[in-house]
């Protein structure tokens, strides 16, 4: 997805963050019985250019951070350097097959997805898509991938077997983050029509909408539950019942979110939201209320959540002022500072 109003919202952030500090939680935390979450670790991963998905792939214990024109691959324990896939242009997110071995990205300025092998990081195609492909995901059932084209309005089915196209689904709207429930349905949040859609993955074609909340971007799933979690505008996440369509309920969130993650294990849900906070959801009963809302850094919007540890991983950097204003661009985003991009570790012990 892309960084949306992530700069226009600067200012706003500004405040927030200014006020933002560790909530109070109660004595017990009822979900999990643990202590809250802390800020860990900071990996720093420096560069230039602006970020969007990252991805945790526990089969290499890697984790996979699209930055610019490049995806950095760190070490999921240390943070350490392992390498780096270039040689693109404007990368949104990264999906894995379930056999271990291959990874997609989505280079949304090419208007391509690109595969490589997980192991040795090497580029192994480039398959042409539709517009600006942002969301990307792998469907277990077709054992196909699906890239979400926000500047086509449609999503792209590439057969993961021969690497070819084999067919386009129309969208309502612009779509953002998807995710599957492993039974054959593939469900998108439509920014700006405020819903989520479910789409058969074998039929291709989509066989409801939902009302969400406003304009939605980040999308998590409880395949246990049957629910979905997205993270929207206004402060608000949407709980919906993804076998009834049904919305169970509207938990607050902080400013600004973008990325959304599940512990199945704990029944938490996690909005990481520019404002500099993450949110953390008690999703154990019907409630959903928050139990923590944890200082991160502004402008840490986008998460990926790694289950095996418990820990959410969270991407941030710092902004210079923004240029000039022009007739051809009259509201001119701020650059990001060079070297200033860093990873933050969240977890509990």
């Amino acid at each position: 997805m892309t960084m949306k109003q992530i700069f226009n919202q600067l200012t706003r952030f500004s405040m927030v963050a200014a006020m933002a500090v560790t909530a109070t939680v109660p004595a017990v935390m009822t979900a999990a019985a643990q202590k809250p979450y802390t800020i860990q670790d900071k990996w720093t991963v420096g560069g230039e250019g602006g970020w969007d998905y990252l991805a945790v792939d526990s089969a290499t214990h890697h984790l996979f951070v699209t930055h610019g024109a490049r995806v950095e691959v760190l070490d999921l324990a240390s943070g350490k350097p392992v390498g780096a896939i270039t040689g693109l242009k404007g990368t949104h997110g990264v999906a894995f097959d379930t056999n271990g071995k291959l990874g997609y990205i989505s280079d949304g300025r090419a208007n391509a997805v690109v595969v490589f092998d997980r192991t040795s990081l090497a580029t192994l195609a480039t398959i042409p898509v539709g517009i600006n492909p942002d969301g990307i995901l792998f469907e277990p059932v077709t054992r196909t991938v699906w890239t979400f084209n926000g500047g086509g309005k449609n999503a792209t089915v590439v057969d993961s077997a021969t690497q070819k196209v084999i067919g386009t689904v129309a969208l309502a709207g612009k779509p953002e983050f998807p995710q599957a429930d492993g039974e054959g349905n593939i469900y998108d949040n439509i920014e700006d029509k405020n819903e989520i859609v479910r789409i058969d993955a074998k039929a291709q074609k989509v066989t409801a909408s939902w009302p969400a909340c406003e304009s939605p971007s980040g999308l998590a799933i409880d395949l246990a539950g049957h629910r979905l979690f997205a993270v929207c505008d206004g402060k608000k996440m949407a709980v919906v019942d993804y076998n009834t369509g049904k919305l169970l309920a509207t938990p607050a969130i902080g400013d600004g979110p973008d990325a959304v993650s599940y512990d199945a294990k704990q029944k938490l849900v996690f909005s990481s939201n520019g404002e500099g906070t993450m949110t953390v959801i008690d999703a154990s009963g019907s409630d959903y209320k928050a139990i923590q809302t944890l200082s991160t850094q502004k402008s840490a919007r986008t998460m990926a959540f790694d289950e095996a540890t418990g820990r959410a991983f969270l991407v941030a950097a710092r902004f210079g002022p923004p240029p000039a204003p022009t007739a051809a661009n009259p509201r001119p985003w701020p650059s990001v500072l060079p070297n200033t991009f860093v990873v933050l570790v969240a977890g509990h012990e």
